[in-house]
């Protein structure tokens, strides 16, 4: 923060000049004008580039002013100018010679379609870019999420779901892989549900949605792919915004997007600091098949307090003009308070209260993570011909700890310390075949190495000091490396393009208990082809059809067999043996855009092996609470069946005029599951269904008026009735200041009905679960000020990739 301080001291630019190899050579000045060829508006932060073919690098630039216009000064010399404009084609002027002031007069743009996707301005509306093997949604002006997080612009964007605890969901699967920039990320970490809810909305740029990976992408995550981008400008000077945001329950943060480009140097940085409270209720009535164990009601509720501050730094270096050097540091350090209190309430099977427990178990954690980052991109002198190195290493510490009181009285404390680093490797080499081929080839090398600590001390009642549980503590020391290879190869006849790769993955796993002395190891070797077909039957119309193979590695807590201690009665116990779930995915899409309506559309089958689900059973242990015997429930992960399933969704946008957009977003689906477990049947064949519906308003004095409602339909399996659960979003935002600025307010959960309730028939018992992850109504109230930004002007009928855009 100290350097950025300098840059924004030092670097100011006076007036419209950015930036020139010397002062004293600044002896002429060019002049000009740039507008918009469409509408002959002017174009204010235009960007204008003199460079220095023979040192290769630009010697000076400047931006146009709100009028269009520029006045730069320029040492004497021979130049190509170029005057670029985000989203608008490029023009270029070579060779030319200044030796005296000069005005250029006026250049008129005009809008690249192709290069949309590019786009570094804050964008009014969210749009989307139909890919071959992916969507991509640049995050627009969503007024719902606006001083949010980005599990909250995730739950806003199609087929995505959130759940009130963070957990994302890909059409109804959670199986979802999230990368950021392209990468495992520290900013996800250890716990990506929390990390999620650190890292500020106002820093993604866009979301890759990819539900039918190419060969390119690790086979991780059989839903598929969130890859998100985080916002980093390229234009000349100092740039960025800043929000701050307050709300209830309390909150607060604040949060900023800089970047500094001067020549071939570019600093950017995402900081943010948030404060957060949560509130929670978890309600779990259980009924036991025995006549002799009395009925228990479990009543937890919750506050958690989270605080701490979230970086990502860098330095781009363009070191010619086709060769880049990025270097980057991500720095999260997050505090937590979590307050639990848990009620238990013995009944008899006449439902009459017997007794009251009451056990308190605050918690208190640290989360640290520093990752570093090296990509040098070499790009050739033919159009996509490019050579890519990445070098990531990444430490994560997460440490917890809490002392449980039950009925007044300190019965156990709690620790539990996590360690995790990661190394990546990676190089990806694109080669351009023809005009409308290209052969890719890659390599990675993922080395991850998790260490977890937790020790359990438990009250002595004989001499009321804490001792520690042997049968509880434990080290759990967990290795997983990954190498891959891939090779891809797409290609374009007429109105016919396909993609077809292979990608070979080798992944060794060691489990060490050094404690218990259990000690496993495993090496699967596998390959995972990707096919993706697109037939375009007009500029407004296309089908695609594609194919790959993923799988499922458990997860470090799927494997840990240490149990939760939130609850005495229920427990979470991780599974050691667990093995990866194989899985085969097919999907048909279906796009056409018709006057002012856009419809995106698929059908999808998945057909997955040795799947890994959670149950519930009863342990065969016993806890006493208030003289009663009551047997401890235990949830945990198996490798159960053979899964398939079936989908529908799709996505109708209409624009009926630039005041007015309606966005829909519906998905089908249908799980089959064939297995069982311990000689219990747990096939299962479940319909369930997801709709969204977004309208957004104009409203007189250029005031925005957005809501959004969100229905999750019921789901069921063998052991779980899901009910269904709606949640309504109400927000509000006003421009200010010519639109350097933003004011939003917002609610979620309007109704308070964000509730999930859960019917649980287990063999000897069962439970009716409520829970409310996030606590009711959430009321922010956020600030936006640009700096030498812009917001996009809409344009009706303008799209992505030839016409295939969508419009949010």
């Amino acid at each position: 923060m100290f350097f950025l301080s300098i840059l924004i001291t030092y670097a100011q630019p006076k007036s419209n000049e950015v930036q020139s190899e010397s002062t004293l050579s600044k002896d002429v000045t060019v002049t000009g004008k740039i507008l918009d060829k469409e509408t002959n508006e002017p174009l204010e932060y235009a960007t204008i580039s003199f460079l220095n073919k023979q040192k290769n690098k630009i010697v000076a630039g400047g931006i146009t002013d709100i009028k269009g216009t520029f006045n730069i000064p320029v040492p004497r010399g021979v130049y190509d100018i170029s005057i670029e404009y985000i989203s608008f084609k490029t023009q270029t002027i070579q060779n030319k010679r200044i030796t005296s002031n000069v005005n250029l007069g006026t250049f008129f743009l005009e809008v690249d379609l192709e290069s949309l996707d590019e786009v570094e301005i804050v964008a009014e509306r969210t749009t989307v870019e139909i890919k071959l093997d992916k969507k991509i949604y640049n995050v627009g002006k969503d007024l719902t999420v606006s001083g949010g997080n980005v599990s909250d612009v995730l739950d806003n964007v199609p087929s995505v779901s959130v759940d009130g605890e963070g957990n994302v969901a890909l059409r109804g699967n959670d199986n979802v892989r999230i990368l950021i920039n392209g990468k495992p990320s520290g900013l996800v970490g250890l716990n990506s549900t929390d990390a999620l809810q650190q890292l500020p909305a106002e820093s993604i740029e866009k979301v890759e949605v990819i539900t039918s990976p190419s060969a390119r992408y690790e086979a991780e995550g059989t839903a598929g792919i969130l890859n998100i981008i985080l916002r980093r400008s390229k234009l000349q000077g100092l740039n960025g915004s800043v929000t701050a945001n307050v709300g209830h329950p309390e909150a607060a943060g604040v949060s900023g997007n800089i970047n500094y480009r001067t020549g071939d140097i570019n600093f950017f940085s995402t900081t943010s600091y948030r404060y957060n409270e949560r509130l929670g209720h978890w309600y779990n009535d259980v009924k036991y098949n025995d006549i002799n164990t009395p009925d228990l009601d479990e009543k937890r509720d919750w506050t958690d307090i989270s605080k701490g501050i979230t970086t990502n730094t860098g330095l781009e270096w363009y070191i010619n003009g086709s060769a880049s050097l990025t270097t980057a540091v991500v720095y999260s350090n997050r505090n937590s308070d979590d307050r639990s209190i848990n009620n238990l309430v013995q009944l008899d099977k006449n439902t009459n209260t017997t007794s009251r427990s009451l056990r308190l178990n605050p918690e208190l954690g640290t989360n640290e993570t520093i990752q570093y980052t090296v990509n040098f991109t070499k790009n050739f002198e033919k159009s996509d011909h490019k050579l890519s190195f990445d070098f990531q290493y990444e430490d994560t510490n997460d440490d917890e700890n809490s002392i449980i009181n039950f009925d007044g009285i300190d019965t156990e404390m709690v620790a539990t310390f996590e360690d995790e680093t990661q190394i990546l490797l990676q190089t990806d080499y694109v080669l351009p075949i023809g005009e409308k081929s290209q052969f890719e080839v890659g390599y990675r090398g993922d080395y991850n190495n998790n260490t977890t600590d937790f020790r359990v001390d438990t009250l002595n009642i004989n001499t009321n000091e804490f001792d520690i549980n042997r049968n509880l503590t434990n080290i759990f020391n967990f290795k997983q490396h990954l190498t891959a290879a891939y090779v891809q190869f797409g290609s374009k006849i007429n109105k016919f393009s396909y993609l077809l790769g292979l990608r070979l993955e080798n992944t060794k796993t060691t489990i060490d208990q050094p404690t218990t002395g259990d000690f496993e190891k495993k090496n699967l070797t596998g390959l995972f082809p990707s096919v993706n077909l697109n037939y375009e039957i007009s500029d407004d119309e296309s089908i695609t059809l594609g194919y790959n193979r993923r799988l499922r590695r458990p997860r470090g807590f799927m494997l840990n067999p240490f149990p939760s201690r939130s609850s005495i009665t229920n427990v979470f116990q991780g599974n050691p043996a667990l093995d990866p779930t194989y899985t085969d995915r097919f999907e048909l899409g279906y796009l056409n855009k018709f006057n002012k309506f856009t419809l995106s559309s698929a059908l999808y089958y998945a057909h997955s092996t040795n799947v890994m689900t959670f149950v519930s059973r009863k342990t065969g242990e016993t806890v006493i609470i208030n003289g009663e015997e009551f047997p401890v429930i235990e949830r945990g992960p198996i490798n159960l069946a053979t899964d398939n399933r079936y989908g529908f969704e799709f996505n109708l946008n209409y624009s009926p005029s630039r005041k007015w957009r309606v966005n829909t977003d519906f998905n089908v689906f249908k799980l089959e599951r064939n297995g069982n477990f311990n000689g219990i049947d747990l096939d299962a064949d479940n319909l369930t269904w997801s709709a969204r519906l977004t309208n957004k308003l104009t409203l007189p004095y250029k005031i925005d008026w957005q809501t959004s409602m969100n229905y999750r339909g019921p789901s069921e399996d063998a052991q779980n009735d899901r009910k269904g659960r709606l949640t309504t979003n109400l927000a509000f935002s006003k421009d200010l200041f010519k639109e350097k600025a933003s004011l939003a307010f917002n609610i979620r959960d309007v109704f308070n009905s964000n509730i999930f309730k859960n019917h649980i028939t287990a063999e000897t018992f069962t439970a009716d679960q409520e829970i409310q992850f996030r606590g009711g109504r959430i009321f922010n109230l956020s600030f936006t000020y640009r700096f030498n930004q812009q917001k996009k002007r809409e344009r009706n009928g303008r799209g992505f990739d030839n016409g295939s855009g969508v419009d949010m």
